[in-house]
């Protein structure tokens, strides 16, 4: 048994050397294959080398005849070129030859751009670097040269010469622009044609058939940059790249001077070989002779579009073909007819009128029992949309031409006490970030009191605020009013400052405020000079146009004129015995008003309220208004724009209406009886057209537009800017001056407001009503925005 086991052993070392002895053998056949396999593919190398040195020679031979027969049309033709242009010498070696099909492909990219200019200046026909700019003169243009006459500089351009007029013109290419805006004008042909032949005729008429058919036409005298040339203006441009990395500029100027040389090497062959053609020599050979050929490709181009080589537009034109975004916040909206209602929305509309500027009009949302508080008639709303259309409807109704502005909505709630609206939650919001160009607040005091988010100056590039309301006067009619008036003087000056950049105040009847002017930029409803104009033809007619005698219109409320009215009223009952007095209003002290002038015993009719414009009021000759408390009367406005006779008191907020003759004023009780008496036996004078142009709502958008600067852009500060965004503007590192001190200081008050502003009981205490540093649970559901709040609403109207 053990020698069978031997047996099977021996058996199986033979079988096993038996097999590795086929790997040596295996291995070596491989070899063997390889090697006649490299064989076979170097004999036809070798077999293909002698066909592909023929191709390459004839190659060679064909592209010397086309160059040579280039150069012959170029010296032919009538467009004199202020260089020489040569053919490539003579290379044994062919590495030229191979190296041109890849470097022409940087031709584009190397003769697209603009080149670096060069302060020194070159003597050559036709060139003259100056001020760091290239100037090419035409061929008819070189005596000037020759006479040293100063050149306008350009940049590197597109330059061609047309053959018949002479003329240099100076174009620039953006490849992917102008391909998409060629692209549009195949498309537009397309569709506006009827046939395939009119699409062809439109289609020659395109820009882009002009540029394709162009270099075509001007390939006879078309010139290219040769390798020497690519390789020497790529390493010029590649200085500051080779400095970063370490290669000195010296090192690059050395490689430049041997293409140089051997360029000069090559003008002599050129010239020893075309002496036949009687070419003008060429200039010694300068470190600007590059530029030269460069300029003479892109003269060859002739790409034709409007502007400038590459040269993206200034700033100035992308604000000029931008239009500004006006965002006019109010108070006040309709039904309520108040002044900040009504006078803001004929702003936005007149504003928005000649399509120059984009506008929105930004008015407070009520819920369903504010709005039974605030709106006349009982008139309500269920969405801000039913709103929104009951405004344009009455809008339109008065203007006579087609809206274009939009309307959105904030959060307000109605405060019983101060009987106005007052924001809920940080109303700069409803404006998105990329509408944020001018900022319009209509009451600033108001609408910045409680304000807790985002500066308003800071959001919005100009804000400018216009003050409607005499708060001053309002507040010293309360209990411990003067103290009241005090310190609401001084939060009135905190706010303005810190969130205004300008304040137009409407008359001098208003506090000073930081940063103000006087201007009234407000006027009249333009049905109202239409029932003027229609009253004056009616008077020249023989017609009785007044009829009736004295009235008067406002919100019934103390402060609006009526404790004044019923007083020199009861004063003077006697001596205005037979006076019929008919007041139109609504408001929250009526029944209180009603009660006062029976005790007084005064001929008094009240009146619900309605609009002014209504027919039933046209008869009226006497428009009574003895308010003191408001900036400028609307209601006195439209009354002389309806050539009413009417007497109010000498005061700011009626300086602006001294200069019509059917305005009456007085400056005592005794004066008001004159004037009364004088204005009852009198007969109103027509408007002229100048007057009425005063008071139209054109004059007010001019005054408005020109005292605001609408049309100048302004940094933070205020100051004036060229008509570019001011977040562009860059600052000097200046020292700490006044303007950066009174920076920080508006800067701190601002922080403070809004710390101040952030805390519930100091907002009480200060009379905001509790809750609103966001907009309530159904504030929220009727303007369909997410609680507590979002940078915008989903609201837009």
């Amino acid at each position: 048994m053990t020698g069978n086991c031997m047996g099977d052993q021996k058996s199986q070392v033979h079988s096993l050397e038996g097999s590795l002895s086929l790997i040596p053998r295996s291995w070596q056949n491989v070899r063997e294959n390889a090697n006649k396999d490299l064989q076979l593919v170097l004999q036809r190398a070798c077999s293909l080398k002698e066909p592909l040195t023929d191709l390459a020679h004839s190659f060679d031979e064909e592209w010397e005849k086309a160059w040579f027969q280039r150069w012959q049309d170029i010296t032919k033709s009538s467009i004199s070129s202020p260089f020489k242009v040569k053919p490539l010498k003579e290379d044994k070696s062919g590495l030229l030859k191979k190296w041109e099909s890849n470097l022409m492909e940087l031709h584009h990219s190397y003769s697209k751009p603009e080149f670096p200019s060069y302060e020194d200046k070159v003597s050559l026909r036709g060139l003259k670097p100056l001020n760091g700019r290239l100037c090419i003169l035409a061929a008819k243009d070189q005596d000037t040269l020759r006479k040293n006459e100063s050149l306008i500089p350009i940049e590197w351009s597109k330059i061609w010469q047309t053959q018949e007029e002479g003329k240099i013109a100076i174009e620039d290419s953006e490849p992917l622009t102008h391909l998409n805006a060629s692209l549009n004008d195949i498309e537009s042909s397309a569709a506006s044609s009827n046939s395939p032949a009119e699409f062809f005729e439109k289609l020659k008429k395109t820009k882009l058939y002009r540029n394709s058919k162009r270099p075509l036409e001007r390939s006879s005298y078309m010139q290219t940059l040769d390798a020497i040339e690519l390789l020497e203006n790529a390493i010029k441009e590649s200085t500051q790249i080779m400095d970063k990395i370490g290669i000195k500029k010296g090192f690059s100027d050395r490689i430049c001077s041997i293409f140089q040389r051997y360029r000069h090497q090559d003008k002599q062959l050129s010239e020893s070989n075309t002496d036949s053609l009687n070419v003008a020599s060429i200039a010694e050979a300068t470190v600007h002779e590059l530029d030269l050929r460069i300029s003479s490709v892109l003269q060859s181009t002739g790409y034709q579009r409007e502007g400038n080589f590459w040269e993206e537009k200034s700033m100035t034109e992308e604000a000029a073909d931008k239009k500004r975004h006006i965002a006019i916040f109010t108070t006040a909206s309709l039904p309520w007819m108040t002044g900040t209602a009504v006078n803001p929305l004929f702003r936005a509309a007149y504003l928005a009128k000649d399509g120059k500027r984009k506008v929105t009009l930004v008015v407070p949302w009520l819920c369903k029992a504010d709005q039974e508080l605030v709106y006349p008639n009982h008139i309500t709303f269920e969405s801000p949309e039913e709103q929104e259309y009951y405004v344009h409807q009455w809008l339109e109704s008065r203007v006579g031409f087609k809206l274009d502005f939009k309307i959105s909505f904030y959060p307000g709630k109605y405060a019983k006490d101060k009987r106005s609206i007052l924001a809920a939650g940080d109303i700069s919001e409803f404006i998105p970030d990329n509408e944020a160009d001018i900022a319009v607040l209509e009451e600033p005091e108001h609408l910045t009191w409680f304000h807790h988010g985002k500066r308003w100056t800071k959001k919005f590039e100009n804000v400018i605020g216009i003050v409607h309301t005499n708060y001053l006067e309002y507040v010293k009619r309360e209990k411990n009013g003067q103290l009241k008036a005090f310190l609401l003087k001084h939060v009135n000056n905190w706010v303005t400052r810190i969130y205004c950049n300008k304040v137009i105040r409407l008359s001098g009847a208003t506090q000073e405020l930081p940063n103000s002017i006087v201007c009234n930029v407000h006027g009249v409803n333009p049905k109202f000079l239409e029932i003027g104009q229609r009253k004056a033809i009616e008077k020249q007619h023989g017609i009785k146009v007044f009829p009736k005698g004295a009235y008067y219109i406002g919100k019934m409320v103390w402060s609006k004129g009526y404790r004044e009215l019923l007083d020199l009223l009861a004063i003077h009952k006697k001596k205005l015995e037979g006076l019929q007095v008919d007041v139109f209003g609504n408001g929250e002290d009526s029944k209180e008003v009603q009660e006062e002038a029976h005790k007084l015993g005064l001929a008094i009719n009240f009146n619900p309220g309605i609009d002014h414009a209504d027919e039933s009021l046209h008869g009226y000759k006497v428009f009574i208004n003895p308010s003191t408390t408001d900036v400028v009367c609307t209601t006195t406005a439209e009354a002389l724009a309806m050539g009413k006779i009417v007497v109010c008191a000498d005061h700011p907020s009626n300086e602006f209406f001294k200069s019509f003759p059917n305005c009456l004023t007085y400056k005592d009780s005794q004066e008001f009886v004159e004037k009364v008496k004088q204005a009852l036996s009198s007969e109103p004078l027509p408007l002229t057209s100048d007057q009425q142009h005063v008071l139209s709502w054109e004059a007010a958008t001019d005054r408005f537009i020109s005292c605001s600067k609408l049309d100048v852009s302004q940094d933070r500060n205020g100051e004036s800017l060229p008509l570019v965004s001011s977040r562009r503007k860059r600052t000097m590192p200046l020292s700490m001056s006044m303007a950066k001190v009174k920076r920080c200081v508006d800067d701190g008050f601002a922080f403070t407001h809004y710390i101040v502003s952030g805390i519930e009981p100091a907002r009480i205490a200060s009379g905001a009503i509790p809750g609103t540093i966001h907009p309530d649970e159904e504030q929220c559901k009727d303007l369909g925005i997410a609680l507590p709040n979002v940078p915008r609403p989903l609201y837009r109207c």
